[in-house]
């Protein structure tokens, strides 16, 4: 059976079978024409959308429909993770072709409603419609967070120091081998192929490097680290030194990246997915750090320092500075 067997009514029907009760300060939400939420009191709302299109973001042949639905909802709760908000509630839109499986259809919402509760993010509504080309998934989040707590990419300072969450280079790696290898050969203790299908927003450390107000500036790494360091550094008004030896490259990636003849460092780097956060931290907000390293449950590494010099390199010890290579391009 396919979802043109089913009404858009039903469709909405299975999906809200799989949510929780509505909490009270939603006092309408799936199933009518808007969702109604009360404001949280003292807070900021913090907003984000994402789509998630076949055949851009992701290849049905190699990726679960449940790791649809995680990835496309881990896309966006990494965004609140990076300006340090509290998730809160999303919104759901879906473009189905009329062939998409409905077991297909139960498994992807399946996938994002289990984050959804492992975060506790209630879905408030959404869109179905049917398509004529290609699955897509299209998710708005809020959160919230006090104003002076905000994290923006904006707030580096030279002499701030880089930190980045977790390892860089695995769901680059984990693509590569699901494109070469397929699904089946990637199953098992596979971080790498575990990193793409089901990447983790990096929700606790993101809270916490904002209330205890650790950082100067954050972002999330969905396009890669070098990416990143680049935008930090263009939106504050700084360049950046990277140390190569620091990079946090995880050892299942450093060896694929070796086995296809890649330049590994250049690889790590560039490769997307990896929805880490990228974090400036004053040397003397040192304490506020370690606190939050010491409950964020994730490795927090420093790679490099914000520099006045607008240039941003990477510095590769005796084989001298190099100028840190682009992330990936949406539009390339």
């Amino acid at each position: 059976m396919t979802v043109s067997d089913f009404s858009e009514r039903d469709l909405i029907a299975r999906i809200a079978s799989r949510l929780p009760p509505t909490p009270a300060w939603m006092p309408v939400g799936i199933g009518d024409d808007a969702a109604v939420v009360e404001p949280e009191r003292n807070r900021l709302e913090v907003l984000s959308v994402d789509a998630l299109v076949e055949g851009i973001h992701f290849d049905r042949a190699f990726t679960p429909p449940d790791a649809i639905g995680h990835r496309a909802l881990a896309a966006n709760l990494s965004d609140l993770a990076a300006m340090g908000a509290a998730p809160r509630l999303c919104l759901l839109s879906l473009a189905l072709p009329g062939s998409f499986p409905i077991a297909d259809f139960d498994a992807m919402i399946g996938g994002l409603t289990a984050l959804a509760a492992r975060h506790r993010v209630h879905v408030a509504g959404g869109n179905l419609t049917r398509s004529p080309g290609p699955l897509v998934v299209d998710i708005t989040v809020s959160g919230t967070a006090k104003r002076r707590q905000i994290l923006t990419r904006r707030g580096a300072r030279p002499g701030d120091e880089l930190y980045v969450t977790g390892s860089i280079g695995a769901a680059a790696a984990g693509l590569g081998m699901l494109k070469q290898d397929g699904l089946q050969a990637c199953t098992g203790a596979n971080p790498c192929a575990a990193r793409y299908l089901y990447p983790e927003p990096r929700i606790r450390m993101g809270l916490l490097i904002a209330r205890n107000r650790a950082a100067t500036a954050g972002m999330d790494l969905s396009d890669g680290l070098a990416e990143g360091v680049q935008q930090m550094a263009e939106a504050s008004g700084v360049g950046a030194s990277i140390d190569a030896d620091a990079l946090p490259i995880e050892a299942a990636a450093r060896e694929w990246f070796g086995r296809q003849g890649d330049d590994v460092m250049t690889a790590a780097l560039t490769g997307g997915d990896d929805y880490e956060l990228l974090l400036a931290v004053p040397p003397r907000r040192g304490r506020r750090l370690n606190e939050a390293r010491q409950h964020g449950g994730v490795l927090l590494t420093r790679i490099g320092v914000c520099t006045k010099d607008p240039a941003v390199v990477l510095n590769c010890g005796d084989a001298g500075l190099r100028p840190l290579p682009k992330g990936y391009q949406h539009f390339r």
